[in-house]
């Protein structure tokens, strides 16, 4: 396990030759001023025209008009926490780029083992994981390549990814 920065994770999404899947078990995030800027705007019922997620969506798009895949599966609690309703207004534009974006409500995963915290695995090859602190803030990135701990994951998101439900026909709880 080797700790990395928020620059070096940008590099695998840049360098992903195949596929990046995200698992999300959280309820809650706050992970940048952005988006804790746009979930007050959200949660005071402000019109967004979601265009600050522009760059995220292109990535997106760029990369399945190269041939490669992002899939991301959403463990939730219902009824969902006020944070991931707004997640689920907001996935649109990632929707329309290209992203797979599948919800999970959490009592279909009980019987799965999940790592402990969220990851993006970039083609079985790399995970990195993020820790969070209690708040929700990132407070390190653990960078895997360790043979197990790439099957540890890869064998959750598949187990997660096949009970889940895509986001056109997820009606949130």
């Amino acid at each position: 396990m080797e700790l990395i920065s928020a620059e070096q994770r940008r590099e695998y999404f840049a360098n992903f030759k195949r596929e990046a899947v995200h698992l999300e078990l959280r309820d809650d995030y706050a992970t940048s001023d952005l988006e804790r800027e746009r979930f007050a705007a959200w949660r005071a019922g402000e019109f967004d025209d979601l265009s600050w997620m522009a760059p995220w969506c292109e990535r997106i798009r760029g990369a399945v008009e190269e041939g490669r895949r992002y899939r991301r599966a959403c463990v939730v609690s219902e009824p969902l926490s006020e944070y991931r309703r707004f997640a689920y207004d907001v996935v649109g534009p990632s929707v329309a780029a290209g992203e797979e974006i599948h919800w999970v409500p959490r009592r279909l995963v009980s019987a799965i083992a999940l790592p402990g915290n969220d990851f993006w695995m970039f083609d079985e090859e790399a995970v990195v994981f993020a820790v969070f602190s209690g708040n929700g803030e990132v407070v390190e990135r653990q960078l895997h390549t360790d043979p197990a701990v790439i099957e540890l994951c890869a064998d959750a998101f598949d187990a997660v990814w096949s009970v889940s439900i895509p986001h056109g026909e997820y009606r949130p709880a």
